[in-house]
């Protein structure tokens, strides 16, 4: 096939290329949103939420977590009674809700477009307070234990999932512009 030919192919993949990233989105927000339910999830968040200055009120004693953490797989239950008292497991069910009913609002496009255009922004915020984890969250950066590469830039397993917000960020502004656009056609129609 022609060079020009594959281009012109490309350039018409738009329409396509936005249907997928909102689908994309929406398993993405229902499936980890679902995984909050889930003791390890919980867990594996607390470092997050603990050195957020925008969430850590939502625990009882957040000052304390390193020592209570749970590594994914393994069951401490003195770790999982701290975590009760702490209200871990509280604070994940309500953010895995909201995280599931953004999903859900991203899923009402080909309806109601301008709730879908209201839930992409939300996801654009919520992955805004996301990045700033690697802000606030030490455990975002690889420790400094006797090997040269550690600190910034070099992110540790917590920060590789962090940063990958920023490809959602621009996935919801993508969704979120396109369910506007549609939604302002309903209106001319």
């Amino acid at each position: 096939m022609n060079p020009r030919k594959l281009f012109e192919l490309a350039a018409r993949a738009d329409r396509l290329g936005v249907a997928v990233t909102r689908v994309a989105l929406i398993v993405v927000l229902l499936w980890i949103g679902g995984l909050k339910a889930f003791r390890y999830e919980a867990d594996g968040i607390v470092p997050f939420v603990a050195n957020s200055p925008a969430m850590s009120f939502f625990y009882a004693d957040p000052a304390h977590y390193q020592a209570h953490m749970n590594p994914e797989g393994k069951l401490v239950p003195e770790n999982r009674a701290w975590h009760e008292t702490n209200r871990t497991y509280e604070f994940a069910y309500g953010l895995g809700a909201v995280i599931v009913l953004y999903g859900l609002l991203l899923g009402l496009h080909p309806w109601l477009p301008q709730v879908a255009a209201v839930g992409s922004f939300l996801v654009f915020v919520m992955s805004f307070v996301t990045l700033s984890f690697l802000v606030t969250t030490p455990e975002s950066w690889v420790p400094a234990l006797g090997d040269a590469q550690h600190g910034f830039p070099y992110l540790s397993g917590r920060g590789r999932l962090v940063i990958k917000d920023a490809i959602m960020m621009g996935a919801a502004l993508v969704t979120m512009a396109d369910s506007a656009k549609a939604y302002l056609r309903t209106r001319a129609a």
